[in-house]
C-alpha cells in the first residue's frame, strides 16, 4: 500500500479493494469491507502484531469497542479481552504523523477509567506507548518511553 508510510510494526497482507472514493480493506474481526484511512492503516497493523507478535487469539480482540461516558458512547480503537471476557488492554491508534502526546494517553486513560484494563497501548504506527495500570497510576512498561 504505497498510500500509507512504511510503519515501525512487522509488513502484514491486507485483502484490499479500489473503489471509487479510494481503498477498502478487509477485516476478518468486524466480517466488513472498511475505508482504508491513515488511523485505520495503523489499526490493522497492530491487531495484525497483537495476534502475530504477541499470541492474542483474533476472537479476543474487539475493534471500535463502545465505551459509555458522560451518557456519551465513544470508541476505543481495540480492546483485548481475557479469559474472564473482562478488558485486559485498551489501545489508541492515531495516525502516522499525528503523533501521540498527553492528550492521547488522557483520552485512552478516560477509556479505561470505565474499561478497568490492565494495560493501555498508544501508537501512531511509528511510536508505541506501553503503559500497566498500577494501584491508579499508569507507568511505562520495560523497554516503552514516556510521554514527555
Amino acid at each position: 500500500m504505497s498510500l500509507f508510510p512504511r510503519l515501525n510494526f512487522p509488513a502484514i497482507k491486507l485483502r484490499a479493494r479500489r473503489r471509487d472514493d479510494g481503498v477498502e480493506v478487509w477485516c476478518d474481526n468486524r466480517g466488513a469491507w472498511l475505508v482504508l484511512t491513515p488511523e485505520e492503516w495503523v489499526r490493522r497493523h497492530l491487531v495484525a502484531y497483537l495476534t502475530d507478535g504477541c499470541g492474542a487469539h483474533p476472537m479476543r480482540i474487539v475493534e471500535e469497542y463502545a465505551v459509555r461516558l458522560n451518557g456519551q458512547t465513544q470508541r476505543a480503537d481495540a480492546v483485548v479481552v481475557g479469559d474472564d471476557g473482562r478488558p485486559l488492554l485498551v489501545a489508541e491508534c492515531k495516525a502516522p504523523g499525528v503523533g501521540i502526546d498527553r492528550q492521547a494517553l488522557a483520552q485512552a486513560v478516560r477509556y479505561n477509567s470505565v474499561l478497568g484494563a490492565r494495560y493501555v497501548v498508544l501508537t501512531d504506527g511509528m511510536r508505541h506507548y506501553c503503559y500497566e495500570r498500577r494501584e491508579g497510576d499508569y507507568v511505562p512498561l520495560d523497554g516503552f518511553p514516556r510521554l514527555g
